[in-house]
């Protein structure tokens, strides 16, 4: 078993599949059927602990843990997330992992962590993680204060072609923030939290959700919102990669309102000018003012930057050093 590496108490995406009664029936014990990546090509099979073998701790949550884990006749590497049904129960929001496990069995893509399964005795329920070995992409940011522009647009440039594709699928992720995303093994970004999306094929939704200083004016002047609440959150991530925090961040929670619903938005000297026009362009009041994702990828800002890490990542060793 590899060496552990700091993960997160988070979920993902998986093969699409009916939930049925699994979530539904949290006080009942027993195993689900379910179809899993770990031996990908086998039938839907039924999953125990005895399954695994378990490792130490990656992280720890409101609602349990998360270890490492080896399936045992695959050998394949997991993260398997451990719930206590009692405390979901207690804080009644069995119906907020069931929505979670159904929007994510719709998702397969490069930068959303994948949920290969899951099963359940009397107590607990567990998920099958796919395994980020980078940890935490909060721990990170914190330990570096803030990012380079080559990676904070490598990673902006992830997350909207991850949310590109989720919207494809109807799925509004409405908390894209850096606790709800870890660091892959080639370095990239996967969005590891779906516990407030929602699955939205038509409807605009009324409900407050996510957090605070992630939240867009229209919810937090409680009006309808719709994918356009992502739009907006990519672009309080990228003010928070480039400067360290939030753009309307306040010791208060009403003042913090009030500069969202005002998008009261100021930059330090140091952020560039086609980076504060890439952020001021997600960060429009109105939704249908905001860049749409498919053109953010086009933007200067980030085909420079993306363009030199490239560059830098193509040269010979001798030339790197050399710049």
């Amino acid at each position: 078993m590899p060496p552990l590496v700091a993960g997160r108490d988070s979920a993902a995406a998986s093969e699409r599949r009916p939930l049925g009664n699994a979530t539904n029936t949290l006080a009942a014990g027993g195993a689900s059927r379910m179809r899993s990546k770990p031996g990908e090509g086998r039938k839907p099979s039924t999953w125990t602990l005895a399954n695994f073998e378990i490792g130490r701790p990656l992280g720890a949550g409101k609602f349990g843990r998360v270890y490492l884990a080896r399936e045992r006749k695959s050998k394949y590497i997991v993260a398997l997330k451990v719930l206590e049904k009692k405390q979901l129960l207690k804080a009644g929001v069995e119906h907020q992992l069931r929505r979670e496990v159904e929007i994510q069995t719709q998702l397969r893509h490069r930068s959303v962590l994948r949920l290969f399964g899951f099963f359940y005795d009397e107590r607990r329920i567990y998920l099958i993680l796919e395994f980020a070995p980078g940890g935490e992409l909060y721990k990170r940011l914190t330990a570096a204060h803030r990012f380079a522009e080559p990676l904070a647009a490598r990673y902006v440039l992830e997350m909207a072609q991850a949310l590109q594709y989720c919207h494809s699928k109807h799925v509004i992720h409405r908390d894209i923030k850096p606790e709800n995303l870890l660091v892959g093994a080639q370095g990239e970004l996967k969005i590891a939290d779906f516990g407030w999306s929602v699955h939205a094929p038509s409807s605009r939704r009324h409900t407050l959700c996510g957090t605070l200083d992630y939240l867009p004016p229209e919810m937090v002047e409680g009006r309808p919102h719709d994918h356009a609440v992502d739009i907006w959150s990519l672009g309080i991530l990228m003010y928070e990669f480039l400067v360290g925090a939030p753009p309307f961040e306040t010791e208060s929670h009403s003042a913090t309102w009030r500069r969202i619903s005002r998008v009261d938005l100021h930059f330090p000297p140091h952020v560039s000018e086609d980076a504060r026009d890439l952020i001021t362009r997600l960060l429009q009041k109105e939704p249908a003012a905001r860049l749409p994702l498919p053109q953010v990828p086009l933007h200067p800002w980030i085909v420079r930057n993306t363009a030199a890490s490239a560059a830098a990542a193509a040269a010979p060793p001798a030339a790197a050093a050399k710049r």
